[in-house]
């Protein structure tokens, strides 16, 4: 587009955009430098967190479909580019599954991959990505390296000019190879060339770089039974009904992605197979057609009549989105997931989720509304109303809304529900054949739904009502678990005369969140007795043992059995009860006014005493195995001196071991976090010493902790 040109068409009251096209150049350049054979040019999107794709190079949009728009927290290589402003390199087909199998799914192919982020000091203004074929060496050398970071610094300091010039950018083409004509040229080589692949006996096709057919020989059009004027300028599976099949697509891609020579066979019916091998460069692709012979491992059919399949396109941004829906555990996960993948890549602008409780509507999440006034009206509602969330959420029968007049005109109570919309589609969740909701994606402007667009979505909803109910029954178990795991342990620990006492309980971040760890502080005539345990497993089972387990302890306690009396009777307790399980269980009794307490250990990691001069030791108490193992096994127990001021830690040991550490040194290390911590509050010691075990990702074990200090007399 010439200066000239764009002044003419800039709009009255805009600035004159920048005159050169000069993201498809520097794209351009930036390919031919480092030898790449396609490439795109994101930009981040002024008002919300989205690159947008401005312009590709090399290989058509459509490949790039699932990924035109994308969120910056979407694992893809220029997302993670502009986020981490770094340069993101992929090195192949095997790479590209680890580091991002949502792309790998979509385009299985042996390609390399460079993402960059176009950004100043100051500010990101989007990404770049080049592509080489699979021949490309794993590692990306460092004068290829150079070349394009050189090229996006320039490319963001033109960016930021035009930006501080207020200057429009205007919308450049894709680079792609032009389209082939028709027939061949009439001069004398390109004649004697048409006469010598007209003598060869099996066919040859030329395709564009989107499938386009440039040229045809006469035995290409008899094996494939579609004449020559047909085939020149049309898809090659558009215009022979037989190999529209996404499958044949994919070869096609896979192709000229790779820049290898790939092959397949079809069948033409009614029995006859066809051989196909294409020879791909980047300006499109050649493909020699023959005769298959013994061909005996096939298994297709031919396709039926007035059968269509569906277009690649759409499968890959189904496929890319499914892989993605497969990551949300929560409710919340999901409406993250969809905000940040699905509304971006179908050009929505605001998103509610609605769900449904005792015959009205919920709203489980929303995304892109700057007033949740508009949202909350959604909350409540009776599902008999008629409104569209209502209907759609009733009937499973998808509304798309192309303007406001529409949705005003069938629904007027909306009006004050509108906000700045202008379309609308309210897509229904049906999982299990039962609705778990409705999906309500919002254009900022009117929007035509064409036909394709309503399939895609609905396929869509269809992915996400999976998510969605896998979700909702997660998040109940989920409640059911920390329910249970509340009513289980003590809501508060009591004031004891004499005692100060704190308690902590982290739940695994993996499975339910619900274990068998536990601990008690239990008041006695004139003492008290403290018990901190864990029960062998992660599940309910294991919660309703330490259940059991420490109901128990009470009764013995109140009963005035000693300490090794009281771990007896729990072991025999378990035992008859015939679980399978395992318990290890610490017990003391507390005698504060004498300075003193006795306890019996049964497998339990030892206590820490930390006294009141500071140091801490291990006590190495005497004990036996773990509960519910061996009938007949005793429990010594072990007095240890408690003056004014000690402190006892009793723990669980998911507070010391993790994978590859020593449980020596992690206890050793306990100790020195307890000395470096001092004397400070129980509350606030408590949160500390819990404090790295929040941190860990993936925490495989539950927490329990509590903390016992003598205190001074008066």
């Amino acid at each position: 587009m010439s200066e000239g040109q764009s002044s003419a068409q800039a709009p009255a009251g805009t600035r004159t955009p920048v005159g050169r096209p000069m993201l498809s150049l520097t794209l351009a350049a930036m390919m031919d430098e480092v030898h790449a054979h396609s490439g795109a040019v994101y930009l981040l999107s002024p008002d919300q967190p989205v690159l947008e794709m401005a312009v590709m190079a090399g290989l058509p949009r459509a490949f790039a479909a699932p990924w035109e728009r994308v969120g910056l927290s979407a694992p893809i290589p220029v997302s993670d580019a502009v986020r981490e402003r770094r340069l993101v390199w992929v090195g192949g087909e095997e790479e590209m599954a680890r580091l991002y199998p949502r792309i790998a799914m979509v385009l299985p192919y042996p390609f390399s991959l460079a993402a960059l982020p176009v950004a100043t000091a100051n500010r990101a203004y989007g990404a770049v990505f080049v592509t080489w074929p699979g021949t490309h060496p794993q590692e990306l050398s460092d004068w290829e390296r150079d070349h394009l970071t050189a090229a996006c610094d320039r490319l963001a300091v033109r960016l930021e000019r035009a930006a501080e010039q207020s200057l429009p950018l205007p919308s450049e083409p894709d680079l792609v190879a032009a389209p082939l004509v028709g027939g061949v040229a009439g001069t004398l080589g390109a004649v004697e060339a048409a006469r010598m692949v007209s003598r060869l006996p099996y066919g040859l096709c030329s395709l564009d770089v989107h499938g386009r057919v440039g040229f045809a020989n006469a035995a290409a059009a008899e094996l494939l039974g579609v004449p020559v004027t047909r085939l020149l300028g049309a898809q090659l599976w558009a215009s022979v009904p037989w190999l529209n099949d996404p499958v044949y697509e994919d070869r096609y891609r896979a192709a000229l992605f790779s820049q290898h020579v790939t092959s397949f066979v079809a069948l033409r019916p009614p029995g006859e197979w066809l051989s196909f091998r294409l020879y791909p460069s980047t300006t499109g692709l050649s493909v020699r057609i023959s005769r298959a012979r013994a061909v005996t491992e096939m298994n297709r059919t031919a396709p039926q009549p007035g059968y269509t399949p569906t277009r690649l396109v759409t499968i890959s941004q189904v496929l890319s989105l499914a892989s993605a829906l497969t990551e949300a555990v929560g409710v919340q996960d999901v409406v993250q997931l969809v905000a940040d993948e699905i509304a971006p890549a179908v050009g929505s602008q605001g998103l509610v989720v609605l769900g449904s409780r005792a015959g009205r509507l919920r709203v489980l999440g929303h995304r892109g509304y700057p007033d949740p006034r508009v949202v909350e009206r959604y909350e409540g509602r009776p599902l008999s109303e008629p409104t569209p969330g209502s209907q759609v959420l009733r009937t499973g029968v998808p509304a798309f809304f192309e303007s406001r007049a529409e949705i005003e005109r069938l629904y007027p109570a909306l009006l004050v529900n509108l906000s700045e919309f202008s379309a609308w589609a309210y897509l229904p969740l049906i999982a299990s054949g039962r609705p778990v909701g409705t999906c309500v994606l919002s254009y900022a402007a009117p929007h035509h739904f064409a036909t394709e667009e309503r399939a895609v979505l609905t396929s869509l909803a269809g992915l996400i009502a999976q998510a969605l109910e896998r979700a909702l029954l997660y998040d109940a178990k989920h409640r059911l678990a920390h329910g249970l795991q509340e009513a289980l342990l003590p809501h508060t620990l009591p004031s004891l005369a004499g005692i100060e006492a704190a308690a902590r309980y982290l739940p695994a971040t993996q499975g339910m969140e619900i274990g068998g760890d536990f601990y008690d502080l239990v008041p006695t005539q004139g003492t008290a007795a403290a018990v901190i345990g864990d029960v062998q497993g992660h599940n309910v089972t294991a919660a309703g043992l330490m259940g059991q387990v420490r109901t128990a302890v009470r009764a013995y306690t109140a009963v005035g059995q000693p300490p090794e009396e009281v771990m007896r009777s729990t072991n025999r307790l378990l035992l008859d009860l015939g679980s399978e399980l395992f318990a290890s269980c610490l017990y003391l009794r507390l005698d504060p006014a004498h300075g003193r307490a006795v306890m019996s250990r049964a497998g339990h990691p030892p206590p820490l005493l930390r006294r009141p001069d500071g140091r801490v030791r291990v006590l190495d108490l005497a004990g036996g195995p773990l509960l519910g193992i061996d009938g007949s096994a005793t429990y010594p127990s072990t007095e240890v001196a408690l003056s004014p001021g000690s402190l006892l830690v009793l723990y669980t040991d998911g507070l010391v071991e993790s994978p590859g550490t020593d449980f020596e040194d992690a206890l050793a290390d306990l100790g020195r976090r307890l000395t470096d911590l001092g004397d400070r509050p129980l509350d606030d010691l408590a949160d500390a010493l819990v404090q790295h075990g929040t941190d860990a990702e993936g925490r495989l074990d539950d927490i329990a902790l509590l903390l016992i200090r003598a205190l001074p007399e008066g």
